[in-house]
């Protein structure tokens, strides 16, 4: 093993130990966010140098979702759960010799655009090996997208300290029943790994439908 899978295999194994890990399975339909994106994505790139992705606006939704949920943004030490009062999300970089976790610190302060720079950025610069020890800790809950690569959905393991991962499945069309009739939409499958411990399974379901709730209704354009 080098030594990055040696450690991410110190890690696996570690999360399963400590975590009572349970997983629930989401599927969001987000034509509106795809025709907001399809609307913006020229502009946003000519303006801000950058492609306009869909990572942004799963990490603006989770974000401020985290916020009505808090206990999805805390760790345990013995019996103790401690809350964090910033949302610090680690967004998982798949590399050619394993995977790396970047944080965005104080997430909950930034704007959509603030948030799809800094997405970028410590991307760009994890696959380029730029960055600093620091940007890979203190991460309060993590997303990771395996449906970059075609998968419908995983069922991640957490990162510790953290009680929660949510992983993003492939963005595609599918046809749906709307109003007893068939449409075609564009469709994910949302699932969030957690920490039993802490998380009851009504309070992730409770949370997984008002992530859901809010990326279907995002209709409008917001900075």
């Amino acid at each position: 093993m080098t030594p990055m899978r040696k450690a991410i295999a110190e890690r696996m194994i570690e999360s399963k130990r400590t975590s009572a890990h349970v997983h629930t399975v989401f599927e969001v339909d987000m034509t509106s966010v795809a025709n907001l994106r399809e609307k913006h994505m020229r502009e946003f790139e000519a303006r801000e140098g950058i492609k306009l992705n869909y990572t942004a606006f799963f990490v603006k939704a989770l974000v401020d979702t985290v916020r009505e949920f808090p206990i999805l943004n805390c760790s345990v030490s013995g019996d103790t759960i401690i809350f964090k009062k910033s949302i610090n999300v680690g967004v998982a970089v798949a590399l050619g010799t394993g995977l790396i976790v970047p944080v965005i610190r104080d997430a909950q302060l930034k704007s959509f655009t603030a948030l799809a720079l800094a997405i970028h950025d410590v991307a760009e610069r994890a696959r380029s090996r730029k960055l600093k020890p620091e940007e890979v800790q203190q991460g309060t809950i993590t997303v990771t997208n395996p449906g970059v690569f075609g998968s419908l959905f995983g069922t991640p393991i957490i990162n510790q300290p953290q009680v929660a991962i949510l992983c993003v499945g492939g963005l595609e069309k599918r046809p749906v029943i709307i109003n007893d009739a068939i449409a075609i939409r564009t469709m994910v499958y949302l699932a969030l790994s957690f920490d039993h411990r802490v998380v009851d399974g009504a309070v992730a379901d409770q949370f997984m439908a008002a992530l859901k709730a809010r990326l279907q209704s995002w209709t409008d354009w917001v900075e």
